[in-house]
């Protein structure tokens, strides 16, 4: 079975100036999610997913990153881990891996070892959000990425 793509990302150095840039393209009513972060509405009866705008830092520069709803098997296939697999309160656990060319894709698997539903994580995601761009709770073992 295809696997779906369930979260996006966009981070950049300026969290206002990307929040104000996306509403007015976009027509987005962003929700804040902390000091770093603020969720796009995606799901319920749209068919779009949800995201988040991220503020960035230091050594992570600006970027696009595409949650994936996957089993673990990046590592397999000559994948990279960027982020070890990282519980989210309510969700379930993401990780990012750097793929064979360098481009960072994230995976997201929910609490019940199910791989996760378009919008699952809409509502949730990054409320946890630290500086450095990771979400806190720690690592957790979903396998190596």
């Amino acid at each position: 079975m295809t696997k779906p793509v369930v979260h996006f990302e966009i981070g950049g150095l300026d969290l206002d100036r990307l929040v104000s840039f996306y509403s007015e393209l976009f027509g987005w009513q962003l929700q804040p999610a902390g000091p770093e972060y603020s969720l796009i509405p995606g799901g319920g009866n749209d068919v779009s997913i949800g995201g988040g705008l991220l503020q960035t830092h230091g050594e992570m520069p600006p970027c696009v990153t595409v949650y994936i709803a996957v089993d673990d098997r990046a590592g397999e296939l000559g994948g990279t881990t960027v982020v070890e697999p990282t519980a989210v309160a309510g969700i379930g656990q993401f990780a990012l891996f750097r793929d064979l060319d360098g481009n960072v894709v994230g995976l997201l698997q929910d609490d019940d070892q199910r791989t996760a539903e378009p919008g699952a994580c809409r509502s949730q995601l990054g409320v946890d959000l630290r500086a450095d761009g990771r979400i806190a709770g720690g690592p957790t073992a979903f396998g190596p990425v």
